[in-house]
């Protein structure tokens, strides 16, 4: 039957509670987050997670929380952390930048720094409090975490001269003074563009290979980074529960990092060529998830469930908006963007009720779009939503408390 497990990962979920009544079936439905909670840890605890909680192999963690609600999960310490660097260390654009020695250093949410701080003082058995200062945000000696704002938006002189500063010193371990540039790639440009309005730019050294990895990166702002970077920026998907599942060559071309897990692709509604992402992995041995529902959506090259032929991680389920013609992604609003004009930098579809919307934009420049390229992309927009649309610019979006940007927001919201 599609999607059900394989012999070898009913023999790592034989004794999971959570599982039993799907073994004494034959058959597994999705699992979904609510499912994972209920009950949680009992639904999962077996005699060798008990022991290895005991004996420090494995631990409680939360979820970010960026995308859904916070959700506690039992893994491997630093189990994203070694993901993330095995894919690292083998691709083969960026992998010489890994065995080189070169520091990692990441320029993504503020909730990732306040987190490497915590982790930090409870090693020490003490309670993060205040600012934390550069020794308290190495996550191990690879990785130092950099921002110490919620929107990047609100970095002033003095931020991005410490942020340089920081990653100078990051730097200067290397032989060659290389470094790896972690990155949300809306962070990134930010940094760039207040850098050049700045001018910084001479104190930014250049990164020896870029990841993004934190969430969706817009055509528009990965083009921006292409523009002002000669590094390969390579672009991963994952997550806290999963680890990395696929990773991008410096082509932008998306390929399969499924060690200990298997895909499949089911349509989010019926015709529809955006599909929703189910995950079976082993690669947790103290949580495996049989037809997980990660809440993921993507497009395939033809369209089809082809795992093989993804080219384009587009979005969240949660997030999809319903028009007359299907399902719209962020992914596809954002093509639309893309194709109005490469001078858009942030947006935000807001709704009002069921007919209209607006269109915030900000650019890269901070001048809004001529009235050729904003006749087009209201008529791109209303066409793709099926809404009366109106286009505003503005010289400012803000973030949300999860240090991610929203997409999509109404006026309930």
């Amino acid at each position: 039957m599609k999607g059900q497990p394989t012999s070898e990962v009913i023999e790592h979920i034989r004794d999971i509670p959570i599982y039993q009544e799907s073994l004494a079936k034959g058959h597994f439905p999705l699992l979904d987050k609510p499912e994972i909670a209920c009950g949680f840890p009992d639904n999962w605890m077996t005699p060798r997670l008990a022991a290895a909680l005991r004996t420090g192999e494995a631990e409680f963690v939360l979820s970010t929380g960026t995308n859904h609600a916070r959700m506690q999960i039992i893994r491997p310490p630093y189990f994203l952390l070694r993901s993330y660097y095995e894919l690292w260390r083998n691709h083969p654009d960026i992998g010489e930048t890994w065995e080189s020695g070169c520091r990692r250093v990441s320029l993504t949410t503020v909730l990732a720094t306040e987190h490497v701080a915590r982790v930090n003082a409870a090693r020490r058995g003490v309670e993060h409090r205040g600012i934390p200062i550069l020794a308290d945000r190495w996550l191990d000696e690879r990785t130092c975490y950099l921002n110490l704002r919620l929107d990047p938006a609100q970095w002033v002189r003095k931020d991005v001269l410490r942020m340089l500063r920081e990653i100078d010193l990051a730097r200067s371990t290397h032989p060659q003074g290389r470094y790896h540039l972690d990155c949300s790639g809306y962070h990134l440009a930010h940094l760039v563009r207040k850098a050049e309005a700045w001018g910084l730019l001479d104190a930014f050294p250049a990164p020896a290979s870029i990841i993004t990895a934190y969430e969706y990166t817009p055509l528009n702002v990965r083009r921006f980074l292409h523009r002002r970077f000669a590094c390969p920026v390579i672009d991963l998907f994952g997550s806290t529960e999963l680890g990395y599942l696929y990773y991008s060559d410096r082509e932008g071309r998306y390929r399969p990092h499924l060690a200990g897990m298997s895909v499949e692709l089911l349509p989010v509604a019926p015709g529809s060529t955006i599909h929703q992402l189910i995950v079976t992995s082993v690669r947790n041995p103290y949580m495996p998830l049989v037809r997980y529902r990660s809440g993921d959506c993507v497009r395939t090259l033809d369209g089809s469930p082809d795992p093989a032929a993804i080219t384009q991680f587009c979005g969240r389920q949660k997030e999809l908006l319903s028009t007359p013609n299907g399902p719209v992604a962020q992914g596809d609003l954002d093509r639309h963007i893309a194709d109005a004009s490469p001078r858009i930098f942030l947006h935000q579809l807001h709704l009002h009720g069921d007919a209209d919307a607006t269109l915030l934009y900000t650019t890269f420049t901070d001048e809004p779009l001529g009235a050729t390229e904003a006749a087009a992309l209201r008529q791109g927009v209303g066409e793709l939503t099926g809404r009366h649309c109106r286009i505003e610019h503005r010289t400012h979006i803000p973030i949300g408390r999860s240090g991610k940007y929203a997409w999509l927001t109404t006026d309930s919201a």
